[in-house]
């Protein structure tokens, strides 16, 4: 169920008339499909349009907020955990956050965590007083254009990012052949009958093709009735199901609501058996240890990483970027925190032994 403690009338009649239908898109995509990348570009090559950015953190460490660019006072950052599962009471009230902003903001982008279902986020705009405030003008669907396979990594989220996308973006389209890419596309059209598909490389795609594209979002309506239904079903039995969201509009759901969000949310994520894993060190790693943990003792189920790394002998600070078994390391000189940072998400992985090879790659 998706609350707020406002008055739906009153905050139509004080939020600012040129904020009232404010497009909003949402990206979504799998892990280290170059969602962060898709959206530093939309920011660097904005123009005169004012873009506010609400970014979810699938960990405790908010790495994207770090590496995004050209995000300032418009930065929302929203509770962790997956955003399909536990964003949705704070997604309205930082939505709010923006309408009820002094300054003039053109724009609103949501950025979903790597192991999100967007449906819900977007059931958010359509179900809920939103719908009287903004216009969800379109899912933008990441894809890694070598990673991805018909199996949709075994995840379900994965398959929901294919299927609610509006505009699937084959991304790193450079890395792979010309054949493996037309199969891509044939693969998503079978999936998802009349999506548009654009080609990129480094997030780069002519922005009047995803922005503004005012797209008819009427196809996801009836999704969200029937998902009411089925959670009163689940309710009934005393069972959850994993694709089902609830999106009860009574207060006397409150309760109700919040205790079975907490059990959908352990589901979701044993589900697709993701976990994601926080290392934060004052001390520098030892370079040659931190690469053979990379490439002998990393374990073939993590599926990305990414932090903010310094190490010993070296005045450089360096983000750290890992997307399947590809990685690399870019100086970063802006000069923040000297503390090592790094998430690590992937299935079924051992906490404990890994959090103990990274103290191992300490200086």
């Amino acid at each position: 169920m998706l609350t707020s403690d406002r008055s739906v009338t009153q905050d139509i009649i004080d939020v600012d008339v040129p904020k009232r239908g404010m497009p909003v898109t949402i990206i979504t995509g799998f892990l280290g499909s170059g969602k962060t990348t898709l959206l530093n570009y939309i920011l660097q090559n904005q123009q005169d349009l004012k873009v506010a950015v609400l970014v979810n953190e699938f960990g405790d460490i908010n790495i994207d907020s770090q590496l995004l660019v050209a995000v300032d006072e418009n930065m929302m950052e929203l509770s962790n955990g997956c955003i399909c599962c536990t964003i949705n009471d704070g997604l309205v009230d930082a939505v709010y956050n923006v309408l009820e902003r002094g300054d003039r903001i053109d724009y609103m982008i949501v950025e979903t965590t790597g192991v999100a279902d967007p449906l819900p986020i977007a059931l958010t705009f359509l179900g809920t007083e939103l719908q009287h405030l903004t216009r969800l003008d379109s899912i933008l669907t990441v894809v890694d254009s070598e990673a991805f396979t018909s199996e949709h990594f075994k995840s379900d989220a994965a398959y929901a990012q294919i299927m609610y996308g509006d505009i699937i973006i084959l991304n790193k389209t450079d890395l792979v052949a010309e054949a493996k890419l037309q199969e891509l596309e044939d693969f998503i059209n079978k999936t998802k009958t009349k999506a548009r598909i654009l080609r990129s490389h480094l997030g780069v795609v002519p922005l009047p093709l995803i922005l503004d594209v005012q797209l008819d979002q009427s196809a996801i309506a009836p999704k969200q009735k029937v998902e009411e239904q089925d959670h009163h079903a689940n309710a009934q039995h005393d069972r959850s199901d994993s694709h089902s969201h609830e999106h009860c509009h009574d207060p006397e759901c409150q309760h109700e609501h919040h205790n079975h969000e907490h059990h959908h949310h352990s589901d979701h994520l044993e589900n697709d058996g993701f976990i994601s894993i926080s290392f934060q060190s004052d001390r520098a790693f030892n370079l040659d240890k931190f690469q053979n943990f990379l490439d002998k003792k990393l374990p073939i189920d993590v599926f990305r990483a990414k932090g903010i790394l310094r190490f010993d002998s070296i005045d450089n600070r360096y983000v750290f970027q890992l997307s399947g078994k590809r990685y690399e390391l870019k100086t970063d000189d802006r000069g923040k925190s000297v503390n090592n940072q790094l998430v690590i998400i992937g299935r079924n992985l051992n906490r404990e032994e890994l959090l103990a090879e990274l103290t191992n790659c300490l200086a």
